[in-house]
């Protein structure tokens, strides 16, 4: 067996593909924006290119030459961090609010949202700690009990913003990190019907989520309202037909679809690029899976393998949802497209999360 001193390229490709398509949708999906009042389009421009793209590209780049002991090092201390900040937002001096949701932290012009940097130090810090205790993840003491604990930090955190997007995947990159430090299935039985009811609370508690519940078994309750975005992205995927109306083409995105950058910008995709289009970028998704879980196994490190597995299954849990919820197949979650969506921070982050698992690649071990 040799070492693989080098990043994995195929892996590379992949997320470069990913990232050129997603700008590309990105680029036209936010032209939609001009047709509408008020208007916030140079700003949502300049922090998708510079803070997301621009910025994430760079860190991306230097955290792939990086050793990924240092991330070992300081998680801990990045999860410490991660933390405070999302108490921070929810205090009204310094998180604002959008949308009846308090995220967000602004620094001068630059806003940020702190859930993405938890998700990340989640993982890495839940990895660390898997990595340390080695066979003992199989007790319930210094396996399930932890993984509980953190999971219960994160619900504190994000059900207040409210964010129960972000929380749901975080609680399936650690089940996923769970099963490959070997825990026991037992556990994750019992956790997995805890969040059943969890989500059954939420979905009694929380208003908007019933009404999603309601609106993906009955489009036609309340379709000015509540049914309205699954049905004008329906009307926008299926207008695509096989090609697509062709880049830049989408009808839907001016004024009919709601947040045409946002949850709903794969509807916009399937309008210009058709079935044809969609499946390749559901190819490419796909491909990044593979392809990132093939490194994972491939990576004797513990702690290396554990990272990527959750960053991996994170972020193509993420797609899937959102894709499944814009072709009606799931409730609506608001869960946004990897890559593609609006999100200065979550490009950002996500660029950082693959500029990781390049940098764990290179310690793989390689068949001669």
């Amino acid at each position: 067996m040799a070492s693989g001193r080098k990043v994995d390229k195929p892996f590379l490709f992949i997320s470069i593909v990913l990232i050129v398509v997603g700008f590309f949708i990105f680029s036209s999906a936010s032209l939609g924006l001009l047709a509408r009042e008020a208007s916030n389009y140079s700003s949502v421009a300049f922090s998708q290119t510079v803070l997301g793209l621009f910025l994430g590209t760079l860190v991306m780049i230097i955290v792939a030459r990086s050793d990924m002991k240092i991330w070992k090092k300081f998680a801990f201390y990045f999860m410490i961090i991660a933390v405070v900040l999302n108490i921070l937002v929810l205090f009204p001096q310094i998180g604002f609010e959008h949308a009846g949701a308090r995220r967000w932290i602004r620094i001068g012009s630059i806003s940020f949202q702190t859930s993405e940097f938890l998700k990340l130090a989640f993982i890495l810090y839940f990895a660390a700690w898997c990595a340390g205790v080695k066979e003992k993840i199989k007790t319930f003491r210094w396996g399930f009990l932890p993984l509980l604990i953190l999971i219960g930090i994160s619900t504190a955190l994000l059900i207040q913003q409210p964010d129960t997007d972000n929380l749901i995947l975080v609680v399936i990159a650690g089940v996923a990190m769970f099963v490959a430090a070997g825990g026991q299935w037992r556990h994750v039985l019992i956790l997995a019907l805890a969040g059943a009811v969890g989500l059954a609370f939420l979905a009694y508690t929380k208003p908007y989520i019933m009404q999603r519940v309601i609106t993906f078994f009955d489009p036609q309750v309340d379709t000015l309202g509540a049914s309205y975005q699954i049905r004008q992205s329906l009307i926008a995927i299926g207008s695509g037909g096989l090609f697509g109306r062709g880049f830049g083409q989408s009808v839907q995105k001016f004024t009919y679809l709601p947040e045409p950058v946002g949850d709903s910008i794969f509807a916009v995709a399937g309008e210009e690029f058709g079935f044809v289009g969609s499946v390749f970028l559901l190819l490419i998704f796909v491909l990044f899976a593979t392809r990132g879980l093939k490194i994972a196994s491939q990576t004797t490190n513990v702690f290396g393998r554990l990272t990527v597995v959750g960053i991996v299954i994170m972020i193509v849990f993420q797609a899937f949802v959102n894709i499944g919820a814009m072709l009606g197949v799931i409730p609506l979650s608001g869960i946004t497209l990897p890559f593609v969506s609006h999100g200065g921070t979550s490009l950002f982050v996500t660029l950082l999360e693959v500029g990781i698992i390049l940098s764990i690649s290179k310690t793989r071990e390689l068949s001669k």
